[in-house]
Order: C-alpha cells, then structure tokens, then sequence
C-alpha cells in the first residue's frame, strides 16, 4: 500500500449521526496536526463546515466533498488518504463503490457493515484486486462485530496458554446490554429484507454460518433461533438479533487465519435472560420480538448524549474442548454499544491500520483476522474495552 498519501485517515460520512461520533473521538483522542492526520468527508462543504464548527474543531481540518452518486469525487477521495473510515451505509446501497475504488487504489478501509449478504458480493467482486494492490479491507469493525470477533480470538489466545491448544467450540452470551439502534442501523435491516424479497438466494447467504468463507464449509453449527436452557451456564438464553453477522464473522476469521480454530470448530451467540420461569419469560419474549421491523427511526436519529454515556455491553465467552476442559473470558464496553463504544472502535480500527502497515496484506479481512491482539491492546488502551479471563 502507498505509504506517501496526504492524509492518515479520512472519515467518510462525516456529518451523519455516527461520523460525528467518529470526528468527535479522533479530535479528542488525537487532535489536530499530531501523530494522526484526519480528514473529514461529506457530500456538502456547507454541511461539513458546519458541523465541523458546531464540534468544536479546528478549522484547519482539511474538508473534503465526495457523493457516493459520484464515482469520481469517490476514486479522488481514496487517493488522499491511507485509511478511510467509512459510516455510510446501508452499504448495500451506497457502499460498493467506496469499497471498488479502495481496492483498486490500494487504500486501507473500515466500515461498520452488518449486511452479510453484500459483504459476500464484496469478497467475490473485490477481493483479488484488493490482494493485488495491497487494500486492506476490513468490515463490520463497529458492536458487529469486533467484542465477538475479538472475544473469541482472545479466548483462544487464553486456551493456547491455559490449556496448550485452541478450544473447538465455542459459546459467545450476552450477559447484560443497555443500548438503542440508531435510524442507520434500522436501515440497513430494512434494506437487507427488501433485497431478500426480491432476490431469494439472498436468503441462503444469510442462513448459511459459513456465507463468508468463500465456498470453505464446517460442521453443522447451532441455529440459535430459538429459547434454550443451558445446564453448564444455570441460564436460560434467547435469540441474539446480531448473531446471523457475528457468527458469519468469526467463521471467517477461522478460515483466513487457516482455521487456527479447527475445522470441526462450532460458534454461536445468543443472550442470557436468566434462570426459572421468569428466564424462560424473558427468552421466549425476546424470541418473538419483531420490534425492528416496525421502527420508525429514520437515518440520522439515534440515542441522546446522556443515553449514549450510560450504555454499556458484558458478553461472556465460553470455550470447551473434546476433554471437557474450559475457559472463559469476558469482553465489556463503557458505552452504549451501536454508537458510542462502536464510534470509539471503528476510529480505532483505522489507527491500528495507519500505525501497523504490516500488519496484514492486502485482501478482504476480519478485525480478528487483520489486526488480531494489536487491536484488542488499541481498544483496552484507548477506547474503553475490556478482555479478561474469568474463573
């Protein structure tokens, strides 16, 4: 990849609700003319300046117009900087473009993709050329999917030193979550049900565990669709409305590292509601919760200030082995997870591209996959994470 670039990072989607959070957090946590030179990108100069001036940043922060509507102001942006950040989405509608023009150049690239069904399409269309020019792509580095992703690496790493191998199956669980969807995430749902009723073989893209591992398939996996009780955990569990993105993830990251986890390993994510009929409750409500269907939220609204700060996430991952031998770990987040812990995450993502050029070569990758502990140490460091192992 070009290292002489103008810029380290832009932010593409600047002044859209989660592009501010990411300008808000590399001006806070970088600054101005430092280590890390930042741009932010928009479709208008008056709305850039804007909300630039309403956040308090300096004006000499370079502005830049680029549309997705207008393939060359995209290719011209790409050509400036080593990393975009890109917060545009639905990305089935705006973002291939962005992500044809990155690999093409050679310029590194983050996103907060949940739409696997788009991201297989990428891969397929995408991924060679980003291999040629050394691009490396990285999606869904926002709440989908790094504190699973990052999570089951982690406890991997922990097994490796525990138990003196990796662990074949693993459970992630959602222990507690304080959080509320933005319009852009409600969007890309939408956006995502819309294409399946048109084009039923996206269908299968979504079922399918292994959708993104390009044609290398594993052992039969939990649906995760439906109330269990769990023995081992005294719980019951429920659905995890991001489990069909996470779970697709992490068996990618298996696969591009050359399935460190094996190749009988088996994944899959669902949230604790508790024990007794009053878990049962919970979990059977969960499960039938279509709430997201019906919400009007539209693109640009989301969470207040004061809801953000008091969010926060807990997940608990547990890994076993044929002997029955175990480990677990735990992954926490300091904010609400889809927009102030994933702004954080996705703004350190790119650093940990701009600062670790070697760190993967070009290709289309998993926060796991591309960045693995060096980023489970940027997120501890920085951006208000934690990994531990627990009893």
């Amino acid at each position: 990849m070009p290292h002489n670039r103008e810029l380290g990072i832009i932010v593409y989607g600047a002044t859209g609700y989660t592009g501010r959070l990411v300008c808000e957090y590399l001006n806070q946590q970088y600054g101005i003319g430092g280590e890390v030179s930042w741009a932010m990108a928009g479709r208008s100069q008056a709305k850039l300046e804007q909300v630039r001036d309403e956040m308090g940043i300096a004006s000499d922060i370079p502005l830049i117009v680029a549309d997705a509507d207008n393939p060359d102001s995209v290719n011209a942006m790409v050509r400036r900087a080593q990393v975009i950040i890109t917060t545009v989405g639905p990305y089935q509608l705006y973002g291939s473009d962005l992500v044809r023009a990155c690999a093409e150049a050679g310029t590194d690239y983050v996103d907060l993709c949940g739409e696997p069904a788009w991201m297989h399409d990428m891969i397929a269309a995408h991924g060679d050329a980003a291999k040629a020019s050394g691009a490396r792509i990285v999606f869904s580095c926002g709440f989908d999917s790094i504190p699973f992703d990052l999570g089951v690496l982690f406890l991997q790493e922990t097994a490796k030193a525990k138990l003196q191998s990796p662990v074949n199956r693993v459970k992630g669980r959602v222990r507690a979550m304080q959080g509320t969807f933005s319009g852009g995430t409600l969007a890309s749902f939408k956006a995502t049900m819309a294409a399946a009723a048109k084009q039923p073989d996206i269908i299968a893209v979504l079922m399918d565990p292994f959708a993104l591992t390009e044609g290398a398939n594993g052992v039969k996996q939990p649906s995760g669709m439906a109330p269990i009780y769990e023995e081992d955990l005294h719980s019951w569990s429920a659905p995890f409305v991001m489990a069909t993105i996470n779970t697709k993830n992490i068996h990618r990251s298996n696969f591009l590292q050359g399935h460190p986890y094996g190749k009988d390993f088996v994944y899959d994510e669902m949230m604790l509601t508790g024990p007794g009929e009053a878990g049962e409750a919970i979990a059977n409500a969960v499960a039938q919760d279509k709430s997201m269907a019906s919400d009007t939220t539209q693109p640009g609204e989301g969470p207040s200030k004061e809801e953000r700060e008091n969010g926060f996430y807990d997940v608990l991952f547990v890994g076993s082995n044929a002997s029955g031998d175990s480990v677990k770990v735990g992954v926490k987040g300091d904010k609400d997870p889809g927009y102030g812990s994933t702004s954080k995450m996705i703004a350190e993502s790119a650093v940990c591209l701009l600062m670790n050029p070697d760190a993967a070569s070009g290709g289309i990758w998993t926060p796991a996959a591309a960045l693995g502990m060096l980023l489970v140490d940027r997120l501890q460091a920085n951006a208000g994470l934690t990994f531990a192992v627990e009893d």
